[in-house]
């Protein structure tokens, strides 16, 4: 095989970015940069951090309503069920990459396959090991852990494999948010909660919250994809009605999902102490202005609306947290 072609500029010490030529670092070689990239590594950190959010959450939420006991290592179990939400989101973008090189060869050529670096079949293989390996690693934490990790697996096996629903259009939206969101959120929640997961709404409120955001902001991932979606056989809304009118279409579902906290808070669905959440829906708004003037992000690869809606889904989760551990001190 040829060695890729490298760009003429010297890398920056420090400074590592997708769209970064691949070139040998001080720390990493060129096949381990390229393994990195499989996994997106910026798009595991909301997985994780929300993961581990919520948690912790669940643990002092349980406590303070259920007596639930808190065990005396519960930080080493924090730590390595959120290291298996994040293998399973490895192992879906691995994957997605390996279905989608023809795409990629349009919109994405700076991606590991495209450029020769690692094999198609390299990377679906390494997926279906980390696959087996979260798998496995989840049900020895619990089985409702185990149950809802293994939901997730379904929904992001299918929809870069048969019948593949990241072609049709809607659906692939919904498909996408369901397992990042309600699902993700209830896993997290069962690993010191399932005792008493159908005693309580507000994990179920939390996570369907977390999806309807979900939906309408997974759109600005298909935002640079637009062409190479077309040109594959993939619909989605971007692609089909532009992304001005996509935006005004997802503005909804990024605003409202907040908006409409208070609405549970008096309902009982949700504790009072959450009020503060609603303020995440001013970030709905600014993700919709991204959307609709499509700025590009310089360094991550896609455009800052898609990076804000990553780091509005994070610091959600951490606020609930927050607000969950330390409701007792608020004064609301």
């Amino acid at each position: 095989m040829s060695k890729p072609p490298t760009s003429n500029k010297r890398p920056i010490p420090g400074k590592w970015t997708m769209k970064e030529p691949y070139t040998k670092a001080r720390f990493l070689s060129v096949q381990t940069r390229a393994a990195l990239d499989l996994f997106r590594p910026f798009t595991l950190a909301a997985p994780f951090i929300v993961s581990m959010s919520i948690m912790v959450a669940s643990l002092v939420f349980n406590f303070e309503n259920f007596g639930t006991e808190i065990p005396e290592k519960w930080y080493f179990t924090v730590a390595q069920a959120g290291l298996t939400i994040a293998i399973v989101n490895a192992a879906s973008n691995s994957l997605n990459q390996a279905t989608d090189v023809e795409a990629d060869r349009i919109s994405k050529p700076y991606r590991p396959i495209p450029r020769g670096i690692i094999k198609r079949d390299g990377a679906q293989s390494l997926a279906y090991i980390l696959y087996l390996f979260a798998l496995l690693r989840a049900v020895t934490i619990n089985a409702w852990f185990g149950f809802f990790v293994f939901l997730i697996m379904i929904f992001t096996v299918t929809y870069s494999l048969p019948p593949r629903m990241k072609k049709y259009l809607f659906i692939n939206q919904v498909w996408v948010a369901i397992p990042r969101g309600f699902f993700g959120i209830l896993a997290s929640w069962c690993v010191f909660g399932s005792e008493h997961l159908f005693d309580t709404p507000t994990p179920w409120v939390i996570g369907g919250l977390a999806t309807v955001f979900l939906i309408g902001g997974m759109a600005t991932k298909d935002i640079t994809d637009a062409e190479a979606d077309k040109a594959t056989g993939v619909r989605t809304m971007i692609n089909t009605f532009g992304t001005r009118k996509t935006a005004y279409v997802s503005f909804p579902f990024m605003f409202f999902s907040f908006a409409f906290i208070p609405i549970f808070i008096n309902d009982g669905a949700l504790k009072p102490y959450l009020h503060p959440l609603t303020l995440f829906a001013a970030l709905g708004i600014l993700i919709f202005y991204l959307m609709y003037r499509e700025m590009e992000s310089k360094t991550l690869e896609n455009i800052q609306a898609w990076a804000l809606m990553y780091v509005t889904y994070i610091f959600f989760a951490l606020c609930f947290a927050v607000l969950t551990i330390f409701n007792k001190v608020l004064p609301f």
